[in-house]
């Protein structure tokens, strides 16, 4: 897993509350275990025709925000079914950040284990966030996970909270199976003395 230390990207407003796994990946794109080739159907029945061509005016398909790293949207983000293929979407089209008033627990969870970084602000930061994405020329942010930090033009600072262990994670790009690994020493170690204990096993 890629270290979250800072990052500075472009940021995507979607001002909708109660998005939902289905509404992020729909159900006909979960037949892969792959964790690449998914972004092009992020959202997909909200940026598609149902013949395929793009809605040009939802976000994703605007010029400015093609390339959006970062997204800010409303609360209850990620709801719904707890489908992995969520972040994998996400960030398989290029999100590294969702910033929210809350989100939804068990998606919470599965986008910090895929790199994913969830920060939930007050809906006050929340809407100017979405009212400077909509309206700056430039609409980019920065993120310094160390510092907690989200720096806006202006030079304008925003404070957001974080679990510690999570924040170690994303700062040493450690997943679930990185962090079993920590252990493998002691894992070998305990698989040795069993087999002497009970070789019949």
């Amino acid at each position: 897993m890629d270290k979250f230390t800072k990052f500075t990207g472009i940021v995507a407003p979607l001002p909708i509350i109660n998005v939902d796994t289905d509404m992020i990946i729909p159900k006909q794109f979960l037949k892969t275990i792959k964790r690449t080739g998914l972004g092009k159907n992020l959202f997909n029945e909200m940026r598609y025709t149902k013949d395929g061509l793009e809605i040009s005016d939802f976000v994703l398909n605007k010029p400015a925000y093609r390339l959006a790293s970062i997204l800010v949207t409303g609360s209850n983000f990620g709801c719904g079914s707890s489908r992995e293929h969520a972040p994998w979407a996400l960030f398989d089209f290029g999100i590294r950040c969702v910033i929210a008033p809350t989100f939804a627990d068990i998606f919470y969870n599965n986008c910090f284990k895929n790199g994913i970084l969830l920060i939930k602000l007050p809906q006050s930061d929340v809407d100017q966030l979405i009212f400077d994405a909509k309206n700056e020329a430039s609409p980019m942010i920065s993120i310094d996970l160390e510092k907690h930090e989200i720096t806006c033009h202006d030079d304008i600072c925003i404070k957001f909270e974080i679990d510690s262990f999570r924040k170690h994670c994303l700062l040493n790009g450690l997943d679930d199976i990185d962090l079993t690994l920590q252990k493998k020493n002691k894992i070998e170690r305990f698989e040795i003395h069993h087999h002497l204990e009970q070789p019949w096993l």
